[in-house]
């Protein structure tokens, strides 16, 4: 049953890929060969599962999600002991009574339950409600995408967002391999799913030198926005996505970040960025 599990998991990644894609890139993104993935990957399932997956997949993108304390991650509800020692098992697929998701037992990255010292200013709109200063850093140091997304998951920590870092590296790494997410105009979002038990978190980095990176405008990105998404805030995500990939595709809004020699600069100069695409 784990291995049903596991690819259930793998084709709604690569489903929620093709939805990142279709957000950062609009009617021109080339899906024909994650739409072959997709097909191909749904039409291998078992039987059981595929009717699952099929009848769900209609209603919401996210047809699998993590047990988190006893609960489902999307709807929160609460499970019986025996559901949650169901899970736990996985001998069968278990479904949320609520919102009938079906759940597995997460071994992922979480959240630690502190929250940055001021998050933000003190204000909670638009990209602060995401986002702090703690969690700008103007002059990346890193060389690879691997070393960008240590420091960015670095920053997370240290602002007490998550307790270690391993799991998030780990897993946006993975991420990437399935296909970079570099863009245009040097901009990259690695990013990890399943961060469960807090809110969606965003880092960003800047570097002049700008970093290899697939996918990205000449292979180089030179602006990186690293985020923590709970399972409940994926759908979400693409929204976040967009709204920012519309900021820095304009120029003035690179600069000023380029242009920034601290945090709370950068910090600034986002928040300016992403006024009226991020609510």
């Amino acid at each position: 049953m784990r291995s049903i599990i596991n690819h259930l998991i793998q084709l709604q990644e690569l489903t929620l890929v093709r939805d990142e894609k279709r957000s950062l890139l609009g009617p021109k993104a080339d899906l024909s060969e994650l739409n072959e993935a997709i097909g191909q990957m749904a039409d291998s399932l078992d039987p059981a599962a595929k009717a699952i997956y099929t009848r769900l997949s209609k209603k919401d993108r996210i047809v699998v999600a993590p047990m988190h304390a006893g609960k489902c991650s999307m709807c929160g509800m609460g499970l019986a002991i025996s559901q949650v020692q169901a899970v736990k098992q996985c001998k069968v697929l278990v479904t949320c009574p609520s919102c009938a998701r079906i759940l597995y037992d997460s071994a992922g990255p979480t959240w630690s339950g502190s929250r940055p010292r001021k998050p933000a200013a003190g204000t909670k709109a638009g990209i602060a409600r995401f986002s702090a200063p703690e969690l700008m850093i103007p002059d990346l140091k890193a060389k690879t995408e691997e070393e960008a997304i240590v420091e960015l998951a670095e920053s997370l920590r240290s602002a007490g967002f998550v307790e270690t870092t391993e799991k998030l590296v780990s897993g946006a790494m993975a991420r990437e391999k399935m296909f970079g997410t570099g863009v245009g105009h040097a901009l990259a979002f690695p990013h990890v799913r399943g961060v469960e038990g807090g809110g969606l978190a965003l880092a960003f980095g800047v570097s002049r030198a700008g970093i290899p990176w697939s996918g990205a405008d000449g292979g180089v990105a030179k602006f990186v926005f690293f985020s923590a998404i709970p399972t409940a805030t994926s759908v979400f995500y693409l929204k976040l996505l967009a709204g920012l990939a519309e900021s820095y595709t304009k120029e003035a809004n690179r600069k000023a970040a380029l242009e920034a020699d601290a945090p709370e600069t950068l910090w600034k100069a986002l928040a300016k960025a992403t006024r009226w695409t991020v609510k």
